[in-house]
């Protein structure tokens, strides 16, 4: 399995292009898809760029 399948919340704030204070914020409020490895919080590439969609469509639709 390819390692870029899988960010950690230092490599998804940089592919959002966020702050990783936000990452961790939204990881805890269930605003980001994101799942636990022990104490860290990880998210999955593919389930982000489904999420990213599904806000874009959110946006079109208002």
């Amino acid at each position: 399995m390819p390692e870029d399948n899988v960010f950690t919340v230092q490599e998804l704030a940089t592919y959002l292009r966020m702050k990783p204070v936000t990452i961790y914020k939204h990881a805890k409020t269930g605003k980001l898809p994101c799942f636990k490895v022990g104490a860290n919080w990880r998210f999955k590439k593919a389930t982000i760029d489904r999420w990213i969609t599904n806000q874009e469509e959110k946006d079109i639709g208002k």
